[in-house]
């Protein structure tokens, strides 16, 4: 799995760290393409073809100041219903692409064993993913460092379930979200495990849209338990679907980014490649 896009990657997550380890020095570009191993033009332009965007730029996406900014327009703006309001299809693309049923108690019965799951891995903008899929829909997506890795994450949600490696239509479909053409997506059908409770805030993220940013506070508001911040956060760090339930998009209200099941760095990557997207 170590393909070039994923060695592209794993150069931007490095860029990253550096940069947020030293950003009161400011590190200008030559600083941080000889950390990455690259002369100042390659990485300028691996930069740039991955995140739609100059380093720079990049760097207001992900700053606080940037995220408190998005978090007061917000705030400001939507009485947490009116996110849809005013909105363009590429922003709310979650919401509009992917649809969520949850799986009935005989479904994962004993750990899943009357389940039939098909995975495969792919690459994506921020790694090496696996994603699953019953004939329901997807069940599972997580960024994974390799393929053993990813299918021991996989079981251990399903331990008695029975797999095979297939890629299937519902996978397929789920895949084309990390494509800028977004004119393929079709519906998005996930076939989740959780609680009533779990599944109100999974769908919740959906609504989140693209380029924007929430708090748990806000999600607990939205969904009418305003005293349950703890729980929803709870629930967001058991999110079964990495970036198509969008999960990343929940910060701490100060602006600071908060943890990531799969990672701060990657959350730090996601936030600001979908800034991008969002003002070309």
């Amino acid at each position: 799995m170590n393909t070039q896009e994923t060695i592209n990657y794993n150069r931007i997550a490095e860029a990253i760290d550096y940069i947020k380890a030293n950003f009161k020095d400011q590190p200008n570009l030559d600083e941080v393409a000889e950390k990455v191993h690259l002369s100042p033009f390659h990485f300028q332009r691996l930069f740039s073809e991955w995140a739609g965007t100059s380093p720079k730029k990049f760097l207001q996406y992900t700053s606080i100041e940037h995220a408190k900014k998005l978090l007061k327009e917000n705030q400001a703006s939507v009485s947490e219903t009116a996110f849809e309001t005013g909105l363009s299809g590429t922003s709310r693309l979650h919401d509009l692409f992917v649809n969520i049923e949850g799986m009935t108690p005989a479904e994962y019965k004993n750990g899943g064993k009357n389940l039939e799951i098909n995975y495969s891995f792919a690459e994506s903008p921020f790694g090496n993913i696996i994603v699953a899929s019953t004939q329901k829909g997807v069940c599972f997506m997580a960024f994974a460092e390799d393929e053993a890795t990813g299918f021991i994450a996989l079981k251990d949600k399903f331990p008695n379930a029975q797999f095979a490696k297939k890629l299937d239509l519902a996978q397929q479909n789920a895949l084309f979200i990390f494509q800028n053409d977004w004119n393929k997506l079709h519906e998005i059908k996930l076939h989740l495990k959780g609680t009533d409770f779990q599944l109100k805030v999974w769908e919740t993220l959906l609504k989140i849209p693209m380029g924007q940013l929430s708090t748990y506070g806000s999600i607990a508001h939205q969904i009418q338990k305003p005293n349950a911040s703890r729980a929803v956060g709870t629930a967001i760090g058991s999110n079964p679907v990495a970036f198509l339930i969008p999960c990343h998009r929940v910060i701490q209200s100060s602006g600071i980014f908060g943890g990531y099941m799969w990672g701060n760095t990657r959350k730090t990557a996601i936030i600001g490649w979908e800034g991008a997207q969002i003002n070309l």
